[in-house]
């Protein structure tokens, strides 16, 4: 039985199962720095605002940030603010408009992710050098402007002049 599954190649597929170890592997280390119950998600988002104290951030922004629906980062940030994470303060211009900010638990458990996600970045940096890094970032931002925009990937929109070094 010790032989691998047989599967067509797939970026998706790849990516899907990529995003899981990377996810697992994020679990543990926070669960192994005393954080209880916190989604990946959460972690981003914390991090998402306190990189960004020197302006005002919003709900659309993570929307965007993140490239996920309305609807869900409306889920993610209610439970968020019942977890005492964060709180959304209207703005005396436009009260519908609401800011994010962290509060002191939101602060001290950012805290204690940013050093688990540091380790789990470099963890995975370390895998790849620095030109595979580069040739990386270069599809990774091909195929989300191209799925953002609906645009169908052509050949004469290929990644130029990188090539992928052991």
């Amino acid at each position: 039985m010790g032989s691998e599954m047989h599967r067509d190649e797939s970026i998706c597929h790849e990516l899907n199962a990529l995003n899981h170890i990377i996810r697992r592997k994020m679990i543990v280390s926070a669960t192994e720095a005393g954080v209880d119950k916190v989604t990946v998600m959460h972690g981003w988002i914390m991090r998402c605002i306190d990189n960004n104290r020197d302006r005002d951030i919003y709900q659309r922004d993570l929307e965007s940030e993140f490239g996920i629906s309305r609807s869900s980062v409306t889920n993610i940030l209610n439970l968020m603010e019942k977890k005492g994470y964060i709180e959304r303060v209207s703005l005396k211009s436009d009260a519908r408009l609401k800011k994010l900010i962290l509060t002191e638990n939101g602060k001290r458990m950012n805290s204690i992710l940013k050093n688990t996600m540091y380790e789990n970045e470099k963890r995975v940096n370390d895998i790849l050098s620095n030109e595979e890094q580069k040739v990386f970032f270069a599809l990774i931002k091909k195929l989300r402007d191209g799925l953002e925009n609906n645009n169908a990937l052509t050949k004469g929109n290929s990644v130029k002049n990188h090539t992928i070094s052991n």
